[in-house]
């Protein structure tokens, strides 16, 4: 009897142990694309909460290199010319291997074909590649690359390197897609990153900028204001050395008042051309000037040596409107320091026009004071010459008049010194008017604006220009009598190297300490002979020992003599 059911179709074993294989890949690889995308997810929402730029760049390359399983990982950040790399945050190789490798890379190279053509490279050998050349020594082997550019509003901001893919494998197009979708992500966590970056800059800037016009309008001395400036624009701008020069009355220089930081001490007191060096362009220009390294720029003169181990520089006029610029801010970075960017440049700007505007108020209330003080002293005067001088007057008269009708010898004698002490009385009063209403000398008549006249006057005899430094409160400490000492024997001192030293370069500091104030000429000529004329030093001996103080002569270090003119100050001056 035939059977009803039909016959089963039996699958050879291994047909199926196949199909089943199948399967259980197909399983493993949507797991697989599951969990990467999974970690993909979880590496954008990551980056995307950091706010700080540079811990943003390395957690993009962190988080590359684990996506695609790479064992090296970088991220290039394009300088500012477009063609070479500023910055390069690395994952996977130790800090001893960086240092025995030497400086980053610059852009050449395949790093260079990717600033080039920005646009994704995958190459499973980086020798075969034509723009290759080869590694610097101690850098570890390195055979697949996979490169993505990462772009921030439609401009490249830098690229992804990812290099040798775990277990000898190649980086194949799902590597890429996944890291070309890290790269988007990237560009807006980094776009993030320098908004929130920029606000916080900002408000420091206006922070301090407040703190200045604070400290200036109570009527603090500016130089206190000029510290402030060149203490915050260094900190702000993570400088080693901040500078505050400013113009010196009747005289085409720059005088550095203020300068902090690393190697201060050789910049305070410089008198500086108008129109030369950073500082002096960016004033006579009224623009910013910048240099990307200080120690190499032509413009900086080499002598004396003051910015060893420093590099990026940016010198910024403080403020620029009708009355031109009032001074200079100068910031030196340290040296492989990021140069100084536009937009930095740009809030240093704004910083130094705020700054302006604040000291012009404090000056003009500081006007508005003296002003005032003047008419009261003009009061003071016409009262004195209306009323008490008249009144004086009129009571000599009376008492001259009466001394007739005394007949007592020593009673009309004391009456008649009565009348000669109200004369002299009188006399006193008026010169008390007269020095009430006497102004202050005129712009440029300080003792710092007289010495750079000397030395200037002095350049054409030289056949070149001395080197001036001043330290310290100049014109407020030394008075008028010494003043005047100072000036006669530095023009006597130039004079005397002119005739006879055959100086190629003399230079001149002047520094006082409220105590006493020194005089040095130094030299690099022929000495001091042992015979011949000494008419001139005689002079300048005798004008210190007048002032109670010394004249001492010496050899320089490698030649020439050296002038050391020093006196004490009056207490009170």
């Amino acid at each position: 009897m035939a059977s009803s059911r039909e016959p089963r179709v039996l699958l050879p074993q291994l047909k199926l142990d196949e199909l089943l294989e199948e399967l259980q890949a197909r399983i493993d690889a949507a797991r697989g694309t599951r969990d990467r995308v999974h970690s993909l997810l979880e590496a954008v929402l990551s980056v995307g909460r950091e706010l700080d730029l540079e811990q943003a760049l390395h957690s993009i390359v962190e988080a590359a290199a684990a996506l695609v399983d790479a064992e090296y990982a970088a991220l290039g950040v394009i300088g500012p010319d477009g063609r070479t790399l500023s910055a390069f945050h690395t994952v996977g190789v130790s800090d001893e291997k960086i240092t025995e490798i030497g400086p980053y890379p610059q852009g050449h190279g395949i790093l260079g074909e990717l600033i080039r053509h920005p646009e994704p490279l995958r190459l499973s050998k980086i020798s075969e590649h034509p723009a290759s050349y080869g590694f610097p020594p101690n850098h570890p082997p390195m055979r697949s690359f996979l490169g993505v550019p990462i772009r921030v509003r439609g401009q490249v901001f830098g690229n992804l390197y990812l290099t040798e893919k775990r277990g000898g494998l190649e980086f194949d197009e799902e590597d890429e897609s996944v890291l070309s979708t890290l790269a988007v992500a990237a560009g807006v966590a980094i776009d993030n990153a320098r908004l929130y970056e920029d606000s916080r800059l900002r408000e420091r800037w206006l922070l301090a900028n407040a703190e200045i016009t604070h400290r200036l309008m109570p009527g603090s001395e500016r130089a206190e204001a000029l510290d402030l400036i060149a203490e915050r624009a260094r900190d702000i701008t993570g400088s080693a050395l901040a500078e505050v020069a400013m113009p010196m009355a009747d005289t085409p220089s720059l005088t550095v008042e203020i300068a902090v930081g690393e190697g201060a001490e050789a910049h305070r007191g410089l008198v500086l051309p108008l129109h030369e060096g950073l500082m002096g362009l960016a004033y006579s220009t009224a623009a910013p000037v910048t240099s990307d390294d200080i120690t190499r720029d032509d413009r900086i003169t080499a002598e004396p040596p003051r910015f060893l181990g420093l590099g990026p520089a940016v010198a910024v006029p403080i403020g620029t409107g009708e009355g031109g610029a009032r001074g200079v801010v100068l910031l030196v970075r340290e040296a492989g320091r990021p140069v100084f960017s536009d937009k930095e440049t740009e809030m240093l700007q704004g910083f130094a026009a705020q700054a302006a505007i604040a000291m012009e108020l404090a000056e003009r209330r500081q006007d508005a004071q003296q002003l005032a003080l003047l008419e009261d002293r003009d009061r003071i005067a016409r009262d004195l010459h209306d009323l008490a001088i008249q009144r004086l007057f009129a009571t000599g008269m009376t008492l001259q008049s009466a001394g007739r009708f005394i007949e007592h010898p020593k009673a009309a004698d004391r009456v008649l010194r009565a009348v000669d002490d109200l004369d002299e009385t009188i006399k006193i009063i008026r010169s008390t008017i007269f020095g009430l209403r006497t102004r202050e000398g005129g712009a440029g008549s300080g003792l710092r604006a007289r010495v750079v006249r000397v030395a200037g006057e002095a350049a054409p005899v030289l056949g070149f220009a001395p080197g001036v430094r001043m330290e310290g409160l100049i014109d407020t400490e030394v008075p008028q009598r010494v003043a005047d000492h100072v000036v006669a024997v530095l023009s006597e001192a130039l004079t005397n190297v002119a005739r006879h030293a055959h100086a190629h370069a003399v230079e001149v500091v002047l520094r006082t300490d409220g105590r006493e104030v020194v005089l040095r000429v130094a030299d690099d000529g022929v000495g001091i002979p042992s015979g011949g004329r000494r008419s001139g030093l005689r002079n300048m001996a005798e004008r210190a020992e007048q002032l109670g103080g010394r004249l001492e002569l010496g050899g320089a270090e490698g030649g020439g003599a050296v002038l050391v003119w020093s006196v004490p100050l009056p207490e009170g001056a």
